[in-house]
């Protein structure tokens, strides 16, 4: 069902209506909005956030709810002040920080609201506890008809509550893969010295976003049944095609410049994630080897950083030995750690002499996130098992998946990457 279908012709759909053609200036004005109070990556990531913003709006529309995952490596990135601005430009916005999850369940309808979740690295972190519930939504509503069952009411009956809705998810570090993959991605950055921003004032700026808010309403509400019906070419395929696919929509139907600046945009984040996971595959390897290079060597409290590099350049099978012109070298091992927050520091040997070395309890809190051992298998009784590491396995899915069906039946089938 797509409510306030209209037309389709783009008509005004009251005073103060935008018309079809107005559109593209429509666009301008928030892209240059948003631009005026975030610094963002690039100018690509400046289209996509426009855009998705305006998709928010034909939620009803849509066949998936696109992620907006804005991360960063530290704080004072300008994580918040994104959806600061979000929340003043979004179609019913709900943050999402304290929300009750059975809250949440409750208010996603045929309309929903687009979630804005800040903090999200302490929803899917080792600390979820009781917030599992909000992690399986976000994790099931990027695409329509995947309800979760609960049982409600006081007659205790299975219950499907929706999930699709539109979600911004802001954090420290990567969220996880069932999100990045499903996610257009803002890695935020520090502003430089010379970066300006205008500053976020609610006298000032709530009005101005929120006028650009009801414009796009008033352009976007009669034409969701064009754009239910719309199916834009896409430059790339699979789950990056269903993700952008929203974003492309809103471009064809504000026309101009919008369509080919979309799918540029598209293009170019999209390859931009590519070489991110490459780098991300290549970091979990690098921490399974030095974790390997730790056992040969006893489990030693700490390895002198030119031992390190001598034993990862020694395997025959991993990539260091051709790692950068030359093989890997201080500089590259102590570049591809820093995301992990692990780096040398000086070190007092047992004959006493210092050198620069790494510490192996550094590396405990990533070997448990990024590559941890799998479970072992509890013996039978009068049976002895030598345990031993098993090598190169991924670490297992996440959890919090819901399950699509009614309690008691199959569940359906888990996303795969």
């Amino acid at each position: 069902m797509v409510p306030d279908g209209g037309s389709g012709t783009g008509d005004r759909a009251g005073t103060g209506g935008e018309t079809a053609e107005e559109g593209a200036a429509l666009l301008d004005d928030l892209r240059a909005a948003i631009g005026r109070y975030v610094v963002l990556p690039s100018e690509e990531v400046l289209t996509a956030v426009t855009l998705w913003v305006a998709a928010s709006h034909i939620q009803p529309a849509l066949q998936h709810a696109p992620r907006l995952a804005v991360v960063g490596p530290t704080k004072g990135c300008g994580k918040s002040r994104v959806l600061d601005v979000l929340h003043e430009t979004v179609s019913r916005p709900m943050m999402t920080v304290n929300t009750s999850p059975a809250v949440v369940f409750r208010i996603i309808g045929e309309d929903p609201p687009t979630l804005l979740v800040d903090e999200a690295d302490t929803i899917f972190g080792p600390k979820a506890g009781d917030k599992e519930d909000l992690r399986g939504l976000l994790n099931a509503g990027h695409q329509r008809n995947r309800p979760a069952w609960r049982i409600s009411g006081p007659e205790h009956k299975p219950t499907a509550f929706p999930t699709f809705a539109m979600a911004a998810l802001a954090g420290i570090g990567d969220l996880p893969d069932t999100i990045m993959d499903r996610a257009v991605v803002l890695r935020m950055q520090k502003r430089k010295p010379g970066e300006k921003v205008a500053p976020f004032r609610s006298r000032h700026s709530v009005p101005e976003l929120n006028t650009l808010r009801d414009r796009l309403a008033a352009w976007l509400t009669p034409l969701r049944g064009t754009a239910h019906r719309l199916v834009p070419p896409m430059p790339v395929e699979d789950r990056a095609a269903d993700t952008w696919e929203p974003l492309v929509i809103v471009a064809d139907l504000a026309g101009s410049h919008w369509p080919a600046q979309a799918r540029a945009a598209c293009l170019a984040m999209t390859r931009n994630e590519v070489v991110q996971d490459e780098q991300t595959t290549l970091k979990t390897r690098l921490l399974r080897d030095i974790r390997r290079v730790f056992e040969q060597q006893g489990d030693r409290e700490a390895l002198r950083s030119h031992d390190l590099l001598a034993a990862l350049i020694q395997d025959a099978e991993a990539p260091w030995a051709e790692y950068g012109t030359k093989g890997l070298n201080a500089y590259h091992l102590a570049n591809l750690l820093r995301d992990f927050g692990i780096s040398p520091a000086n070190h007092r040997f047992e004959n006493g002499r210092q050198a620069k070395a790494y510490a192996r309890n550094q590396f405990l809190d990533a070997w448990a996130r990024y590559c941890p051992d799998p479970a072992q298998p509890i013996p039978a009784a009068g049976e002895t098992v030598v345990a031993r590491r098993a090598q190169g396995k991924p670490p297992a899915p996440p959890s919090g998946t819901l399950p699509i069906g009614p309690p008691g039946g199959p569940a359906g089938p888990r996303p795969t990457r």
